[in-house]
């Protein structure tokens, strides 16, 4: 997780470069394990949400001098662009429809895995992604966080506003969804 020293981030916002540079080196990570969560394989490829992740830097870059701290972690701050993004890319992916991958003739063997296994990862990819849909916005942002971005309980607290307990229990509710549309899908893919 993010943890930024307060002083770290005032000497961001006042333009140190070094600041500047220790912030975006602390915050890339966490912010590509978000993308890469909430969006997954897009179109066939995890290039959209690498992507998203870096038009998230670049857009904490531009408005880093712009922060005031308001009582909430500076992490808040970071995710909040992350969400914005994500949801504009999904919105974007939705409206736009898959291209086929342009590919060069070599006279070598692909060392990448076929066909098959890329298709059953894109299946599970699709179908985590589709359940994770299906939760409210709240219970996804934690299970996301929590699992996926691997945050502590009071980190994702101060993050999405709530408290800690709000959190626990919204990842239990999360979690016991979950397990449910785990076990329709099972018993759908049994027939």
């Amino acid at each position: 997780m993010i943890s930024l020293d307060a002083e770290l981030v005032r000497r961001g916002v006042r333009g140190d470069r070094d600041a500047v540079a220790q912030i975006l080196a602390a915050a890339r990570p966490w912010v590509l394990r978000y993308c890469l969560a909430r969006l997954g394989r897009i179109n066939g490829s995890y290039a959209t949400a690498e992507d998203v992740a870096q038009d998230v830097c670049l857009t904490l870059l531009r408005v880093l001098p712009r922060y005031r701290e308001v009582g909430r972690p500076f992490a808040a701050f970071i995710y909040g662009i992350a969400n914005h993004k994500v949801s504009e890319a999904v919105r974007v992916a939705r409206r736009r429809p898959p291209q086929a991958p342009l590919t060069e003739l070599t006279d070598h063997p692909d060392p990448t895995d076929g066909p098959e296994p890329l298709a059953i990862a894109a299946d599970l990819s699709a179908r985590l992604r589709r359940m994770l849909d299906r939760l409210p916005h709240t219970q996804r942002e934690v299970i996301v966080l929590r699992v996926a971005v691997g945050l502590s309980t009071e980190q994702v607290a101060a993050i999405l506003g709530i408290s800690p307990s709000g959190v626990r229990v919204a990842q239990h509710r999360a979690l016991k969804r979950l397990r449910t549309l785990a076990v329709a899908i099972l018993d759908e893919v049994a027939r």
